[in-house]
C-alpha cells in the first residue's frame, strides 16, 4: 500500500506549491536588493545571508514534493514518502550550521571590538548617509516574510509537513533579523558601535534555537522514532492517542508506530493477526480530520 494526500486535500497541495514559488521570487528579490547596500554592517550581512538561507525550505520542500508522488518502482517498491523527511532534515541542519558560523563571526568581531563604518553615498545628486539606504532594504524585508509565514502555518498544519512547518518559521526569522537590523544600524548611527554585532549575535542565536531543534525532529523521524508533534521534539498527541487505541484493540500486543514523511505506519507485534486487514479509520484515534496519516498497520509474532 502506497500512502498518498487525499483528495479532499490537494487543493492545500497546490496552495503550498504556489506559496514555495512566491517564496523563492520574493527573497530572490531581497537578496538582490540586500545585496546593494550591505556594507560593512555585521547586521546586514547576517540579515543577507539569513535571507539567503530563506531559500533553502522552499526549493527543498518544491523538489520533495515532486519526488514524492513518483510511482514506487523495482528498485524503491516502497515509494518516496520518505524523500520529506530528507528533505526536513537538510533543511535543519542547512539552518543550524549557519546559525552557529553566524555566531561565530559576529562573537569574534564583539570580542575584537572591530567598529563598523557607515559611510554616505551619492543617490541622485544627493550625499544620502548608508545607514538609511541599509533601513529602507531591511524594512523592504520584512513584509513577505510576515505575510508568507502565516500564510504557510494553516496549509502546513493541514498536510501535516515538517518542511513546510520549517519553511514558516524561516520566514519569521526573516522578518525578525530584518527588525534587529534596524535597530542595530540605528545603534550604530547613534555610536553604539557593539550595536550592530549585537544585534546580528542575537539574530544568529535564534537561529541556532530553531534549527537544532528541528534538526532534533527530524533525525528521530528518520530513525523510526515515534512520530513527533509539528514545530517540536515532543511525542504527538495523535501518537499517543493511535497507541492507546491499538493497544485496547489488541491486548497484550507491543505497539510500534513510525513516521515516514508526512505518513504514520504502526506495527503490532506479539499477537494473532486479524482474519481480515484492520480498518484504518478505526483505529484512528486522534485527530479525525488526520485521519489519512495512518497509511498502514501491519503485524509480526
Amino acid at each position: 500500500m502506497i500512502a498518498r494526500v487525499p483528495k479532499e486535500l490537494e487543493p492545500e497541495l497546490r496552495r503550498a506549491v504556489r506559496l514555495g514559488w512566491w517564496t523563492i521570487g520574493w527573497q530572490l528579490s531581497i537578496v538582490a536588493l540586500m545585496a546593494l547596500v550591505l556594507g560593512s554592517s555585521q547586521a546586514m550581512k547576517t540579515a543577507w545571508i539569513e535571507d539567503l538561507l530563506g531559500l533553502v525550505p522552499a526549493i527543498v520542500f518544491l523538489i520533495a514534493l515532486r519526488i514524492e508522488r513518483l510511482p514506487p518502482d523495482r528498485r524503491f517498491p516502497f515509494g518516496f514518502t520518505r524523500v520529506n523527511s530528507l528533505a526536513f532534515l537538510a533543511s535543519a541542519v542547512v539552518l543550524t550550521g549557519m546559525g552557529l558560523y553566524l555566531i561565530f563571526d559576529s562573537g569574534q568581531k564583539l570580542l575584537m571590538a572591530e567598529h563598523p563604518t557607515l559611510g554616505a553615498e551619492r543617490l541622485f545628486g544627493q550625499t544620502v548617509w548608508i545607514g538609511w539606504l541599509m533601513i529602507g532594504a531591511l524594512a523592504y524585508s520584512i513584509v513577505p516574510p510576515v505575510i508568507l509565514g502565516r500564510l504557510k502555518q494553516p496549509v502546513a498544519e493541514a498536510l501535516a509537513d515538517k518542511v513546510l512547518h520549517t519553511d514558516a518559521l524561516m520566514q519569521k526569522a526573516d522578518w525578525m533579523t530584518g527588525a534587529a537590523g534596524i535597530l542595530g544600524i540605528l545603534g550604530v548611527g547613534l555610536g553604539f558601535w557593539w550595536a550592530d554585532s549585537a544585534a546580528a549575535l542575537i539574530i544568529a542565536i535564534d537561529i541556532v534555537r530553531d534549527g537544532s531543534r528541528a534538526t532534533r525532529v527530524a533525525i528521530a523521524e528518520l530513525v523510526d522514532g515515534t512520530p513527533r508533534r509539528l514545530g517540536g521534539p515532543e511525542v504527538s498527541d495523535d501518537a499517543k492517542a493511535l497507541e492507546a487505541r491499538l493497544e485496547e484493540m489488541f491486548p497484550g500486543a507491543d505497539v510500534r508506530l513510525r513516521e515516514t514523511g508526512r505518513y504514520i505506519w504502526a506495527e503490532v507485534h506479539g499477537v494473532t493477526p486479524p482474519d481480515a486487514p484492520p480498518d484504518l479509520s478505526a483505529c484512528w484515534a486522534g485527530d479525525p480530520e488526520k485521519a489519512w496519516r495512518l497509511a498502514g498497520v501491519s503485524f509480526s509474532y
